[in-house]
Order: structure tokens, then sequence, then C-alpha cells
């Protein structure tokens, strides 16, 4: 009976979010929290590596609580999730730092630099017993729950081909040519086109593997393409480059169809299943964001919410199997263009 009481009364709670990072990401999934109702999400306090800029964002966004460290919003008792939005080689630190502090974790996307860091972010969540998932936002749009839908009742028969790219001009951009800020098209933007991929083929590993790619002189990638082939004949290609526009859309060829998933396929908002379009909105935000359909982010959030509320530990649309998949996949692509950072050799 008491359980029953508790479970209830967490149910009209608000989830209360605190955000380590104050950059351009952060920012996005601030505004995107804003377009879910006050009575179920709210952000409580944000923390950056300087007081000021945490307080700028805090006032900006009213947020009650800024920090100057991490290890401060690690440390407030009101928190009930963490946003991580900082560069990607800081997430196993910030992922550490939050999960041994027993607070659940939405980790911005890719999880680690590698498949050891991966492991440990996951286990650390494990050993703590927390909620923890990586930010792959895109899983989250009405589009791709369409897909997903259209897919396990078969609407295209056998998926047979999934071919998808991500290019955008980036070279300008230190974050993604700097290895040592974990610079690369593949981290940055193949991600998406590889957990598209592995959506559609329900998490399988793929029987092979073959990248070739061309590198900056600062050693990271700068385009790459790669052909998977899965059981039974599948297949799959993507293209991600930071040097290029790509049209960056979608196309799943079935036996009976195609779907096709139209630029920004990473945040979409429509779909063409058979030559028919449909269009799938996201609410407009309150102030301009960094990123096209940011307020797409609020779909991942309401996610986190009610994995809390069941009091889950992982999300079953992107489970922590698939990020380890996804980080494995990464490692052999790096591996064969020929990417190494300073964190695969620890």
């Amino acid at each position: 009976m008491w359980e029953e009481a508790s479970e209830g009364a967490s149910l009209n709670m608000a989830t209360r979010w605190g955000i380590c990072s104050a950059g351009k990401i952060s920012h996005d999934f601030t505004v995107a929290l804003k377009t879910l109702p006050a009575e179920d999400h709210q952000v409580v306090a944000v923390a950056a590596r300087k007081l000021e800029d945490a307080q700028e964002f805090a006032r900006k966004h009213s947020i009650s609580r800024a920090y100057g460290s991490y290890e401060e919003l690690a440390r407030d008792p009101e928190i009930d999730v963490v946003y991580v939005g900082v560069i990607h080689p800081y997430h196993l630190n910030a992922c550490r730092l939050f999960t041994n502090a027993k607070i659940n974790v939405l980790c911005e996307k890719p999880l680690a630099m590698n498949t050891k860091e991966a492991r440990e972010i996951l286990d650390c969540a494990k050993k703590n017993d927390v909620f923890l998932m990586e930010a792959v936002w895109t899983r989250f749009f009405p589009v791709f729950v369409e897909i997903r839908k259209l897919l396990a009742h078969g609407e295209i028969g056998e998926v047979k081909m999934v071919r998808t790219d991500f290019g955008v001009p980036l070279l300008h951009v230190p974050r993604s040519v700097q290895k040592d800020l974990g610079g690369g098209a593949l981290l940055d933007l193949g991600i998406y086109c590889l957990q598209f991929i592995s959506m559609v083929y329900n998490g399988e590993k793929p029987e092979s593997v073959q990248a070739s790619g061309v590198c900056l002189e600062t050693g990271v990638d700068e385009t790459v393409v790669v052909m998977l082939r899965f059981s039974r004949n599948r297949m799959a290609v993507f293209t991600c480059s930071a040097g290029v526009q790509l049209p960056n859309d979608a196309i799943i060829a079935g036996t009976k169809g195609t779907i096709r998933v139209p630029s920004p396929m990473w945040s979409p908002t429509s779909l063409v299943v058979n030559g028919k379009e449909t269009q799938y909105p996201v609410p407009e935000p309150y102030l301009p964001l960094n990123f096209p359909n940011g307020t797409g982010m609020r779909y991942e959030a309401e996610e986190v919410r009610q994995c809390l509320l069941k009091g889950l530990k992982e999300s079953s649309i992107m489970p922590h199997a698939d990020s380890l998949l996804l980080a494995e996949l990464e490692d052999e692509i790096r591996r064969q263009v020929g990417v190494v950072y300073s964190q695969d050799c620890q």
C-alpha cells in the first residue's frame, strides 16, 4: 500500500533536471524541456567550469541555481537526473562523477571516445543502480516512432538495404577538427547514420564492416564511407563528412517498398513511405536554437521521465547494448581509417 502511495506521489512530481555544461547543445536541450509541461519537467540547476558562464545560462533560462563546477552540481540533493552536454572527451569523467553520486544521467552522444570508456560508464551506472542513457535524440522523434511501427508490421517487406549520409562543412569549427577535442566526422556525424542502421536492423551486429576514409592533418577523419553486411544478405552503407554538404537523408529499401527520411535525417519532421509524405512538426522554440529542430530533444527527455517513473535503469529504445555496439563499430571503423585518440592508448 505504502509503495503504491509513494509511486503515485512521484507521478505527481516534476522530473528535476540538472544541466552539466552551458554550451550550445545544453542551450537547445533546455529550450526543448520548456516545450514540455512544467509539472512534468523542471530545470533546477546548471553547472559550467566558469561560474559566470553558468550564471549567464541560468539568467537566460530562468534557472534558480548556478554552479562553477560539476562537483557542486553532483552534490545538489534536489536533482533527479543530469543532462551531460560537455564534449565527448569529457563524458567519461562527467558520467562517473554523477553516477557515483547516485544521480541518473542522460549523456550526449557519442557516449564515449571508445568501447573501453563506454563499458566503464555503463558499469558505473549499473554499480550505482542509476538510470543512464546515451542521448541519441533522433530515435525518439515521432518520425522514428512511426518507422519502428512500419518495420514491425512488415510494411515494406524484408529490409534488404539501408543507405544514409550526414555531411556538413565543419572544418572551421575547432571541436570538429582537433583531436584532443574529440574531432572527426565519425563520432560527431557518422554516429547518427550508424544508430539509424542499427535501429533498422534491431541492434544486430554486422557480419562485416568495410570502411575507407580521408583524414585531416590533425589526424582525425574528414570523410568516411562505410559498408556493412548483415545476416541474410542484408546491407547498409553510409557516408559522413565534416568537409562537404551531403543530402543528409536516409532510405530503407525492402522487398515490398521504401521508406525515406528527408533531410535532416537526424532531426526529421517528415517521412515518405512508398512515395507518400507525412509531416511531423516539432514545437516552436521560445529562444533561437543552435541546431535544426532542436526542440525535438523534448522526446528523449520525456522518455527519461517515463523510464524513471517505472524505475527502469535503461531505455528499451536506446538500451545499453545499443550504446556498446555503436562504440564497438566506431572503434572498428576508426581502426580501418587510421584514427587514434589518446584515450585509445590508455
